[in-house]
């Protein structure tokens, strides 16, 4: 359906969260979107949370998918893009959070680029979901070359445009990193990702998270360089420099 929006979020063990993430949704000032609530097999009453939700409000724009079994956010993530209706994808992850504003100005913004892949600025939040005030600001583009140094590109700020790059070309890789590893494929063939330097989402930093554990963050990068891109080692030390330059700075 054209300008429909599809929202993709693989959910797991979010009871605290999962009910603020819907509502920043339900808030857009762009109302033509479908969100679908991919289940991974949550251990905690993340389900029954939802579904108290969806029965409350009554919104049929809210779509909960089970997945019979716990295969991680990357499957989880593919299994919406399969399920979507709209020609517009766009991901959010199940403890992030969007200002109002976000799928409005983000889609008019993709076209008045003509884009098939864009991503905005974002704001560091705490558990509460609270800014924190250290905004992250983005380049007006990225190509494959300069996001190898450059992973500046947040998982919650992306839209693709299906009628430009095909529903198979955005299937995530099962990988750890799997987004990252995901916009350096789609870069590499040529697209270029097209930066709105607005903060509109929220990145709540729970001390739970996987990239909360910055060795683990660390060894990541590095072996998507090495296995999944395939660089040298003399490569991948050259861009892991700057990339890792680059995620302090995001920090401090």
């Amino acid at each position: 359906m054209d300008g429909l929006i599809s929202i993709i979020v693989p959910v797991y063990n979010v009871e605290k969260y999962i009910g603020e993430t819907i509502d920043c949704v339900a808030a857009q000032t762009y109302e033509n979107w479908e969100l679908l609530l991919v289940e991974d097999c949550s251990s905690d009453t993340t389900p029954t949370v939802i579904e108290r939700y969806m029965e409350k409000t009554q919104d049929h724009r809210i779509r909960l998918i089970r997945l019979s079994s716990n295969n991680g956010a990357a499957r989880a993530r593919n299994r919406g893009l399969q399920e979507a209706k709209g020609r517009y994808i766009a991901y959010l992850d199940a403890d992030d959070l969007w200002e109002p504003e976000k799928l409005e100005k983000e889609l008019e913004f993709m076209r008045q680029k003509n884009a098939a892949f864009v991503f905005t600025g974002y704001e560091f939040a705490d558990e509460k979901g609270r800014g924190t005030g250290k905004v992250v600001r983005v380049p007006e583009t990225l190509n494959y070359e300069q996001a190898l140094s450059n992973t500046t590109i947040f998982t919650t700020t992306v839209m693709f445009d299906t009628e430009k790059i095909s529903r198979e070309q955005l299937e995530m890789p099962t990988v750890k990193s799997e987004d990252t590893a995901l916009w350096f494929r789609i870069l590499r063939g040529g697209y270029v990702a097209y930066g709105l330097d607005e903060n509109l989402a929220r990145y709540r930093r729970a001390g739970t998270s996987l990239s909360s554990n910055k060795l683990e963050a660390l060894r990541r990068i590095w072996n998507l360089y090495r296995r999944s891109e395939g660089l040298s080692i003399a490569d991948s030390a050259y861009h892991f420099f700057f990339w890792a330059v680059r995620a302090v700075k995001r920090r401090i």
